[in-house]
């Protein structure tokens, strides 16, 4: 007996569509992205206001993003916020030069170019320079959590399943990732200095993570590590922990959760009142 998979209702929905992107960075090379309008219906932003931006950082972190219907960037932007969806050096599809331009530079390349394409975007009128977040899982969360430490373009970040401590995943996970660290990072030294556990003194906004109970590639301590530091900062803070979830969440239940509670999140964050109810979220410190 065949099954067919059931399409989303999306009737009567305003959908944005992927814009690609292609600018300047600072070292004088161009990098790559999606960018996402504001699409919601209703949505009657003042004239001099411009929207929120949502800065996306893919996983992999040699992977690409993709301009396929996501209705994760498409909750965002119904709700008013912009997205960009980040193909920082080390992406793949632009041939072998930008693949490998990741190479020893994992933390860094990958941040300058996110912060390139914010300073892009605001420069050209799209988004608000003082309302940027960053997120993403994976090395997308390692790539966020670097972003939130050693930039101060960020007003807030999301991490689902992210890196903080590059030594500690070289000695926890499996042998795939451990060695994948080598060409991305180098030496033992540049573990330590990369690894954003270790420049919390620069880290001076919110930040929520996402983490599954049974993630054996970023074990839950890397996250709960992170939380501890925020907390012993002060900073403002949230950890939302799904048992029996590994890396990604698969329950549909828990992804519907992490998603809404980090656009709660957001609401919180910047005073916006959001037109619907959201899940209760305990942000420690705000």
């Amino acid at each position: 007996m065949l099954a067919r998979a059931r399409m989303p209702e999306l009737s009567g929905v305003s959908i944005s569509e992927a814009e690609p992107l292609s600018f300047p960075t600072r070292d004088g090379n161009r990098a790559f992205a999606y960018y996402y309008a504001p699409a919601g219906f209703g949505i009657r932003a003042p004239a001099d206001e411009l929207p929120p931006l949502v800065v996306m950082t893919h996983g992999g972190p040699t992977a690409a993003a993709s301009p396929a219907l996501n209705l994760g960037i498409q909750y965002f932007t119904s709700r008013g916020f912009a997205v960009v969806d980040v193909d920082y050096r080390g992406s793949s599809g632009y041939g072998r030069a930008y693949r490998e331009g990741l190479d020893g530079r994992w933390g860094q390349v990958d941040v300058t170019d996110c912060e390139d394409a914010v300073n892009w975007l605001v420069n050209h009128g799209l988004a608000d320079r003082n309302r940027v977040v960053v997120r993403g899982g994976s090395a997308g969360g390692f790539t966020t959590l670097c972003a939130l430490t050693r930039s101060r373009l960020f007003s807030a970040g999301a991490s689902h399943y992210g890196i903080g401590d590059l030594n500690a995943l070289a000695r926890d996970t499996h042998k795939f990732e451990s060695r994948y660290l080598h060409r991305l990072i180098g030496d033992l030294d540049a573990l330590t200095e990369r690894s954003p556990i270790n420049h919390l003194d620069h880290l001076n906004c919110p930040v929520i993570f996402f983490q599954g109970s049974e993630d054996r590639v970023v074990p839950p301590n890397q996250a709960r590590d992170m939380v501890a530091a925020l907390n012993h900062k002060d900073l403002p803070v949230a950890y939302l922990e799904f048992a029996g979830e590994g890396h990604g969440f698969r329950r549909a239940e828990n992804v519907e959760r992490a998603l809404a509670s980090e656009y709660a999140f957001y609401c919180r964050v910047f005073g916006i009142i959001p037109a619907e109810n959201l899940p209760d979220l305990e942000i420690k410190n705000l």
